[in-house]
């Protein structure tokens, strides 16, 4: 197997997490699947290559390289649900759309499923874990942002078309209510692209698990509608409608840099 991620160092104190932007398969994982699911459908398509911009801001940058059909790295090791609402687990049985993932009898076994729990979901959280550590130790104060996407019309998951920008928080847990303020006070002097603060996404069990504002440890999380960058239903990359999405999402990045040097300047936390 493969490391479960890339890794590129900055110099800021924002980490950006990318755990569904993954294409590979394991061997036991590519020979189960369906024939629906053999283009990765659920995929949080192209997110490294819309999140470019981060560079630009010295962001550090944590994408994983297996598909989330091999483990979620976004749902808790117990698999407890995140919603009440239809999701899927920490190792998928469906399709976004319900339907089955693997072929009868192909399902991946326990003891596979445990090996990628430790060789894929463990590195992964302890690189979070530890660069979080590292960057409030340098700063006195560490930013995630989970970057996430998802088709804008999947009826089995929520009603509806999705907003384009949809911020979670974990209600407000998961970070100083000023940056989620700033974010959306942002958000509302633009016409270009719908979005919402909590709604049917307030962040997965990254922003959970690790948001902690308590201990200066700020977590955020992006899911982005689809529609606003690539082709829904061939999944290519579309620059016209990507680059002035990018665009925006920079600027979302810098709302959250600069909020945090002017908060705990201000506030003298550390």
């Amino acid at each position: 197997m493969q490391q479960a991620y890339h890794f590129t160092q900055g110099n800021s104190p924002l980490l950006i997490s990318m755990p569904h932007s993954g294409l590979e398969l394991t061997a036991d994982v590519r020979q189960g699947l369906v024939a629906e699911a053999q283009g990765l459908n659920d995929t949080d398509w192209h997110i490294p290559e819309l999140y470019r911009c981060a560079q630009n801001l010295g962001a550090n940058v944590l994408s994983a390289n297996y598909s989330r059909y091999v483990i979620d790295l976004n749902r808790s090791s117990d698999d407890i649900p995140l919603y009440t609402t239809a999701t899927t687990g920490l190792f998928p049985e469906t399709l976004f759309n319900g339907s089955p993932l693997f072929k009868e009898g192909l399902t991946p076994s326990k003891e596979i499923r445990q090996h990628y729990l430790e060789s894929i979901w463990q590195p992964y959280h302890l690189k979070i874990k530890t660069e979080l550590e590292r960057l409030k130790q340098q700063f006195g104060y560490a930013l995630l942002w989970d970057a996430h996407s998802i088709r804008s019309e999947i009826s089995y998951l929520f009603d509806g078309k999705l907003p384009d920008f949809n911020l979670g928080t974990n209600s407000g847990l998961s970070c100083d209510p000023i940056f989620s303020e700033q974010l959306i006070q942002m958000l509302d002097k633009q016409n270009e692209y719908t979005h919402v603060l909590n709604g049917r996404f307030k962040g997965g069990f990254i922003t959970r698990n690790y948001g902690d504002p308590q201990q200066h440890i700020h977590a955020i999380q992006l899911e982005m509608s689809q529609a606003t960058y690539m082709d829904e239903q061939s999944y290519q990359y579309l620059p016209k409608l990507a680059t002035p999405t990018s665009h925006m999402i920079e600027l979302l990045l810098k709302t959250y840099l600069n909020t945090a040097e002017m908060r705990y300047h201000e506030k003298n936390w550390y």
